[in-house]
């Protein structure tokens, strides 16, 4: 599932595959952009914003049209895929949200749940209410603890997942941040003692695994078990050896439920 590393990783090869050349064409496969043609526009620069995804594009010298981006947020199945001209794609043709060709490369958005394309003046709208990107130049641990404290009664869980406080954690990196904090899920954020411990393994764990083919969480990146708890429910703790719990946790914000994994033992809820 993307988070911000992934993310990260797919901007990296979008940018190397595509920054500086002029699109011979583009294919819209959603309705609201069905009939744009950002054709003999030329990319700039793919940049990541937390999950977000900002490809900047310039207009051909001498027109009328202004500087464009086009951004994408992956949610739970999307993905960027950067193709030869004559390869075959790898996914099925009609999960296809958005297709750009290059004279040397093909990119097509597969699965992407939101495509847009604006001014690029106005590009920060979309993304300012997003909390210190991780993996940004603008990430500041202390507003990053400052926005978890603002709700101190909400669990720790469920706001590190909220991307308006610290953007680019998801569901993998809250299991394992907590796991390898000690600390419980439901724990209100202000009863939490090790906050700036979380805070400062969530950066660093993304930070280690951004340019990594494989998460690793563990320290071992050859070690068949990469991962601590996550998708480890009923197996032994690899630290304790309880077993591993599995429950859902819905966010606050939205309702919606995610799985959420630890040890009892290790991450035992303090009273």
């Amino acid at each position: 599932m993307p988070e911000g590393d992934s993310v990260y990783r797919a901007t990296a090869r979008l940018h190397h595959a595509l920054a500086g050349h002029k699109l011979l064409r583009s294919d819209f496969r959603v309705p609201q952009l069905a009939t744009t043609d950002l054709k003999d526009y030329t990319i700039d620069a793919v940049r990541p914003r937390g999950k977000h995804l900002l490809m900047r594009l310039v207009p051909p010298a001498g027109s009328d049209f202004q500087p464009v981006t086009l951004h994408s947020h992956l949610l739970m199945e999307g993905r960027w895929d950067v193709y030869s001209p004559a390869e075959r794609w790898k996914r099925p043709a009609h999960t296809a949200r958005v297709v750009l060709y290059t004279e040397y490369a093909t990119a097509v958005g597969f699965d992407i749940a939101q495509v847009d394309l604006i001014p690029t003046d106005q590009e920060q709208d979309l993304v300012d209410h997003l909390g210190p990107d991780l993996l940004g130049a603008d990430w500041d641990s202390k507003q990053a603890r400052k926005n978890l404290l603002a709700d101190p009664e909400r669990s720790i869980g469920d706001a590190l997942l909220d991307q308006r406080l610290l953007a680019g954690i998801g569901n993998v990196y809250r299991c394992e941040v907590l796991f390898l904090a000690r600390t419980h899920p439901l724990t209100p954020v202000g009863r939490v003692k090790n906050l700036a411990r979380i805070v400062e393994l969530s950066h660093r764990l993304l930070q280690v695994n951004k340019d990594r083919g494989k998460r690793v969480t563990t320290g071992d990146p050859h070690s068949r078990e990469p991962l601590w708890v996550y998708g480890r429910a009923a197996k032994p703790c690899l630290r304790c050896g309880t077993k591993i719990q599995l429950f859902k946790l819905a966010a606050q914000n939205t309702g919606l439920e995610r799985d959420c994994y630890y040890c009892p033992a290790c991450q035992e809820m303090k009273e």
